[in-house]
């Protein structure tokens, strides 16, 4: 019993520790972080699936991906700052950017990996984050990549192995602000930190839940 009340205090202190350990970064590294220079062949996906420390590993291990970069996307504030966004006050997203190139992997193949790196029937949030910032949503930059997500959310709703509604939003890419430099590439900056928020927020237990994997 006495074990049982040690682990959970331990995993309560690394999930603090990791939520709370950008906030202290900050004072080091205030500036917001280059956007990756994708080459001119490459197209560009928007995705937001709560915290973006998880959906750029998501990404990143899609072959035909060139760069992910984590940012802020569909809110009313000019240059948005991490505190800023999750206090949820400027009304933008947590999203990454993914450049990506067409002739190796196609919009409705990262469709396929952002679907099955969220909670479709969370509103408001994703996992342990609440709140709209951490919203899932699909920021189209063309017409042909709104039909294709349109259409994938059609599929999904006919043949989703979960009940309840999707509460995914598919919305008109806006300005892209980059986060923050140690936002980027945080879960290789970080693994340990960044494995005990993970584990913390009942991500990858709430995934296999939903789509029904071991």
């Amino acid at each position: 019993m006495m074990c049982m009340i040690f682990k959970g205090i331990f995993w309560r202190l690394a999930l603090l520790t990791a939520l709370f350990a950008p906030a202290l970064a900050q004072a080091q590294t205030a500036q917001p972080a280059a956007p990756a220079k994708p080459a001119a062949s490459a197209a560009v996906a928007t995705f937001g699936g709560g915290c973006f420390w998880c959906v750029e590993e998501a990404f990143d291990k899609v072959p035909g991906v060139i760069s992910t970069t984590s940012g802020y996307m569909g809110g009313h504030t000019k240059n948005p700052t991490y505190p800023q966004v999750s206090a949820g006050n400027t009304g933008h997203n947590e999203v990454v950017q993914v450049a990506y190139d067409p002739a190796k992997v196609s919009y409705a193949q990262l469709l396929d990996t952002f679907w099955r790196n969220i909670d479709p029937t969370q509103a408001n949030g994703q996992f342990c984050d609440h709140g709209s910032q951490y919203r899932s949503e699909i920021f189209y930059h063309n017409d042909d990549q709104r039909k294709a997500a349109e259409a994938s959310k059609a599929k999904l709703l006919k043949d989703k192995p979960f009940s309840g509604d999707i509460k995914t939003l598919i919305t008109r890419a806006a300005e892209f602000y980059a986060a923050e430099e140690y936002h980027q590439d945080y879960y290789k900056k970080n693994p340990v930190r960044y494995t005990y928020y993970k584990t913390g927020c009942g991500r990858a237990a709430r995934l296999k839940e939903v789509w029904k994997t071991q």
